[in-house]
């Protein structure tokens, strides 16, 4: 019985030794690599107390608007397992997270690509499906619905069919007949 807590805090330990670690290193390589482990973390429900209180989902938003390809690929990844969670998915909600996630569907990475439409469809609610289902991201996924890449394309599907209604995927439509400007697919 004994071993179970002080596992639990040997976890909020490690976890805290990644966390100021992607604080104070130099290095892009081993803040990738921390960042990556991180959004790996935030896969187990067992961990999601301790990211937040590590403020970990800030870490996340905010490197949403890094210039690094990658660690915004990690950072998205993070976001989106964590957003099953209620409580995970209010915060973001809250913390304007939204933006910042549609952003990231004009990442010429895939894995970007994908995370953050998986994400939107998690984080949107009644209260948020205004802003996670506005018009430029139906007209986003009705581009990414178009690609030749199988999973972008099922995904946006996804998203068209479950999330947004008919209405809406109309008006997209539409608005796309009469402008050429749009969000670039993600390279393959």
């Amino acid at each position: 019985m004994a071993a179970g807590p002080r596992m639990e805090l040997g976890r909020l330990e490690y976890l805290q030794a990644l966390v100021t670690e992607f604080q104070v290193t130099d290095s892009p390589e081993a803040k990738e690599q921390v960042l990556a482990n991180l959004a790996n973390f935030a896969y187990d429900p067992k961990n999601y107390e301790y990211l937040r209180q590590l403020q970990v989902l800030d870490l996340f938003l905010d490197t949403l608007t890094e210039d690094s390809e990658t660690l915004v690929e990690f950072a998205i990844g993070g976001l989106c397992n964590l957003c099953l969670d209620k409580t995970n998915k209010d915060y973001i909600l809250e913390a304007n997270g939204v933006e910042p996630v549609i952003n990231c569907l004009s990442s010429s990475n895939e894995e970007t690509v994908m995370s953050a439409v998986t994400t939107l469809m998690y984080l949107t609610t009644p209260q948020s499906r205004q802003q996670t289902t506005a018009l430029p991201v139906v007209e986003c996924m009705l581009r990414f619905s178009l690609s030749a890449n199988r999973r972008l394309s099922n995904l946006a599907t996804v998203f068209l069919e479950d999330y947004c209604t008919p209405p809406q995927v109309e008006e997209a439509r539409n608005l796309s007949k009469h402008t050429a400007v749009g969000i670039p697919l993600p390279k393959d």
